[in-house]
């Protein structure tokens, strides 16, 4: 018969949270290594990182040995996975909204939207990069390379009269809820590096599926295209 898995107490979320910081601190580590670092007893840290292993943010595997191995089974270790890591780029998004109103208190509006612009300014270095070096892609695609690179995980759908630059990933999604001025300049560069007017659809961060952006076709393509 298998026993139902009892709920988490809701003491246990501090300390779970530990456990994955000390993993994140230490790299993949055995329950024996981080019950010693955490000042803990290696069953209770089991037991967590057997309901962070049941929640996909930890992952399990055999201790690699090097030489001869020791005698009986050998100790396992733990690691983040990819979801464990996503969970962490929430706490900082919480730590970046945070700076954001403080910047907005202190220093004005102004200082958000200086703050956005000089976020995305790798655009602007990267396209001329990379633009130089793929001269068979078209602007939009070396945007969307551009972007991918840094974790937007963009392409380009190509339409009769605009390419839509569509955007699956948005590192900055939840801060931008708050502060659409991510947005803004990040719109602004889009349409400054292509050298045209751009129109944002919609983004992740006011709860769209996709960030997109219509980039219009300028009129000597679409004669290419129609000749």
């Amino acid at each position: 018969m298998v026993r139902p898995t009892p709920a988490p107490l809701e003491g246990d979320a501090p300390t779970r949270a530990r456990v994955v910081q000390a993993i994140l601190e230490s790299g993949p580590s055995t329950a024996a290594a981080l019950a010693e670092q955490m000042d803990l007893t290696p069953a209770a840290v089991r037991r967590h990182l057997d309901h962070l292993v049941e929640e996909g943010v930890v992952e399990s595997s055999e201790e690699r040995v090097y030489g001869s191995r020791r005698r009986g089974r050998p100790a396992r270790v733990f690691a983040l996975t990819a979801t464990g890591r996503d969970g962490l780029e929430h706490q900082y998004d919480s730590l970046a909204a945070d700076v954001l109103r403080f910047l907005a208190e202190t220093q004005g509006e102004e200082a958000v939207v200086e703050f956005a612009r000089r976020r995305v300014a790798f655009l602007d270095r990267e396209f001329a990069k990379l633009a130089a070096a793929r001269p068979d892609l078209s602007g939009a695609q070396v945007l969307a390379e551009v972007l991918t690179a840094g974790g937007y995980t963009a392409g380009v759908r190509q339409l009769p009269m605009a390419d839509q630059l569509c955007q699956q990933h948005c590192p900055v999604s939840h801060v931008a809820a708050e502060f659409p001025q991510l947005c803004e300049a990040e719109t602004e560069a889009i349409g400054r590096v292509l050298g045209r007017h751009v129109q944002r659809l919609a983004t992740i961060a006011h709860g769209d599926g996709v960030c997109t952006t219509s980039i219009p076709t300028l009129p000597e393509t679409i004669n290419k295209q129609n000749g």
